[in-house]
């Protein structure tokens, strides 16, 4: 989370696509250069430790746009690949 949190900081795409699950993946981003990311609070976590192959992130991202502070917020899902984790997507609703 950190290290994709710090490419969104440096614009640095090619680390953010190669970080991502290959089946949520997109073939190119559009990133914002009048956002300017300002924190990164993780709340939560589950699994993601040296024996697990999925965990979940909690996390609040603090930004500027325009000089107007805005927050994004999410709980993301990882999966180990290959000793790599990649993000899969936010959590989704369970199910019914």
């Amino acid at each position: 989370m950190r290290s994709r949190y710090t490419a969104f900081v440096l614009r640095d795409e090619a680390h953010l696509l190669a970080s991502w699950a290959p089946e949520g993946r997109p073939a190119a981003l559009d990133l914002d250069d009048d956002l300017e990311w300002l924190r990164l609070d993780v709340l939560r976590r589950t699994g993601g430790g040296p024996f697990d192959d999925t965990g979940t992130v909690e996390f609040e991202a603090r930004y500027r746009r325009q000089g107007q502070r805005g927050v994004q917020r999410e709980d993301s899902r990882f999966e180990r690949c290959d000793g790599a984790w990649l993000y899969v997507g936010p959590v989704g609703p369970g199910p019914v």
